[in-house]
């Protein structure tokens, strides 16, 4: 008898993790590297580089601007914007497990590999300790982080899911992330170094640039889900334009961003070196056009690569951008 519930034991516990996490007992050596890997990619790690890199980048451009750094309140809104940004895909994942399925079968809950009450717990957990981390920093953090988890819910979430609506889709994504991150990360930041918030020329200048560059990017993240959301019945722009005529507005978009930026700054924009940054985005630019010419839009491999391709210079501008401010002291 003994036997017989040890092995009914043994056999429940199997269940319950199978369940849980995804992974069966035969796995259970690999079972803690293979959680961490499914946490990590439930987190949206291009996301999270970007997150990162805005807020570090803010603050060192504050720094120069004051001649003060405090590392703690770098501490504290990199925290708590990382914890948003963890809540806001996260909780875009738990919506959309059957859309994923067919879009981006590799991610944890579509694969299977994280549990959906451990997904669950993760998006509940740091969604509130973004909000006590920001209230406990600033009114301006607060004002930052509570704005960014409002429309990341609104984006996933019904009544709203704005995501279902193309305009709204891609101004909820570029307000979020180009706007009120960029600017009330500054705020934050200059606030809590000299006593108020200020955004000079330069730094407007960034964040034009960015909500420029953040709108390609909420736009071209559709065509390789093409196939997923034209069953789930979402009208994204590119289900209406087709994906060849995506690719050409985003290059045109981008277009406008760097020509536009880099015209701003040789006709006098103030504290960033124009021979850096005009020649640093007349290559961006190229890459663009150069790469951008040899994608099939029929081809989502090829597509999803050029995706990841733009987020990559979306990262150059956060190492460019502080390179030419600095230069110009």
């Amino acid at each position: 008898m003994s036997a017989t519930l040890k092995s009914v034991s043994r056999e429940v516990a199997s269940v319950i993790e199978e369940r849980a996490f995804g992974i069966s007992v035969a796995d259970s050596a690999r079972k803690p590297a293979l959680t961490l890997r499914a946490l990590w990619e439930f987190t949206r790690p291009h996301t999270i580089i970007g997150t990162t890199l805005a807020c570090s980048v803010l603050y060192a451009l504050a720094v120069a601007a004051s001649g003060r750094h405090d590392a703690l309140v770098l501490a504290k809104v990199l925290m708590a914007s990382l914890a948003v940004n963890i809540y806001i895909v996260g909780l875009n994942q738990l919506t959309d497990v059957e859309i994923d399925k067919i879009n981006k079968p590799y991610l944890p809950l579509a694969a299977g590999t994280l549990g959906r009450t451990t997904a669950v717990a993760i998006v509940a957990t740091t969604g509130a300790l973004s909000l006590v981390l920001a209230v406990a920093q600033s009114p301006y953090l607060f004002a930052t982080i509570g704005t960014i988890f409002a429309i990341g819910t609104a984006y996933s979430v019904p009544p709203f899911r704005l995501k279902r609506l193309p305009f709204f889709a891609a101004a909820s994504i570029t307000v979020a992330r180009a706007l009120v991150l960029n600017l009330g990360g500054y705020a934050t930041y200059s606030a809590a170094l000299v006593g108020s918030a200020s955004l000079p020329a330069h730094i407007l200048l960034f964040v034009a640039f960015m909500f420029g560059f953040v709108i390609v990017i909420a736009l071209m993240k559709d065509i390789p889900d093409i196939d997923g959301d034209k069953q789930q019945r979402i009208a994204t722009l590119v289900l209406r334009i087709g994906a060849a005529r995506t690719l050409l507005l985003c290059r045109l978009v981008l277009t406008v961003c760097y020509v536009g930026a880099t015209a701003a700054v040789l006709l006098g924009v103030r504290h960033v070196n124009p021979y850096v940054f005009a020649i640093s985005h007349v290559c961006a630019l190229a890459a663009v056009w150069g790469l951008g010419a040899r994608v099939d839009s029929r081809d989502q491999q090829a597509v999803y690569r050029y995706y990841m391709f733009i987020w990559k210079l979306f990262y150059f501008e956060f190492a460019v951008f502080p390179v030419a401010c600095f230069l110009a002291r």
